[in-house]
């Protein structure tokens, strides 16, 4: 009867651990000389998806599975919460080995957090998806950029570029938010809700100093 509470507390120790990660990952990439995400597209997202760790590979059909979480702005009040979320996905054919990368996504607009209140959504499926441009002052007007719902970006073996995640699929982490907030939220209850875990500070600290938003 022990081992359930021990296990609980593990799983929320690895949560919150990852949630340190995506503070750290985002960091590294905004702090990178000339390899960071674009300024003007960080000022205009509406939310950022952080995943530390995406695993991607097998002996006889590829596949990819990643746990992380999407911080969305709140309205007049900055950054709001996180909530955990899982990227899940595959494509056929031998693919021989196993990797890890660290993936990014900006989403964009309404549509794009429309999507995200959803239990689930497929990337460049139900939501429109691009590479994302790579480059502090990098020149981000491009049609892509411009109309995409997300953009992405992934980091593998210190190289930070645009990357592709089509078909990969995007649902809410009932027990992560579990283990931050003792409750089995979605992911439209943890960014409705307002309640931030104090393990947060580090990340919601990082998307202020490198987001900040242009006033009229």
């Amino acid at each position: 009867m022990a081992a359930m509470p021990l296990l609980a507390a593990s799983g929320a120790q690895k949560t919150v651990d990852r949630l340190r990660d995506a503070a750290s990952l985002f960091q590294e990439i905004m702090t990178a000389p000339d390899r960071s995400i674009p300024q003007e597209l960080l000022s205009r997202a509406s939310c950022v998806v952080l995943v530390p760790g995406l695993k991607k590979g097998a002996l006889m059909g590829g596949g990819k599975y990643g746990k992380g979480f999407v911080v969305c702005r709140a309205p007049e009040q900055g950054w709001g919460p996180p909530a955990a979320i899982r990227v899940e996905g595959g494509s056929f054919g031998l693919q021989v080995g196993f990797s890890s990368s660290d993936v990014v996504l900006l989403i964009m607009n309404q549509r794009g957090m429309d999507r995200l209140m959803q239990s689930k959504f497929t990337i460049g499926g139900e939501a429109t998806a691009a590479l994302g441009p790579v480059g502090r002052d990098a020149t981000a007007q491009t049609d892509a950029s411009m109309t995409a719902e997300i953009l992405s970006w992934s980091r593998s073996h210190g190289v930070f570029a645009g990357a592709s995640l089509d078909g990969s699929t995007l649902r809410t982490d009932i027990d992560g938010n579990e283990a931050l907030y003792g409750k089995r939220w979605n992911t439209r209850d943890v960014l409705r809700g307002g309640a931030t875990p104090p393990a947060a500070a580090a990340l919601i600290d990082a998307l202020t100093k490198f987001s900040m938003r242009k006033t009229n």
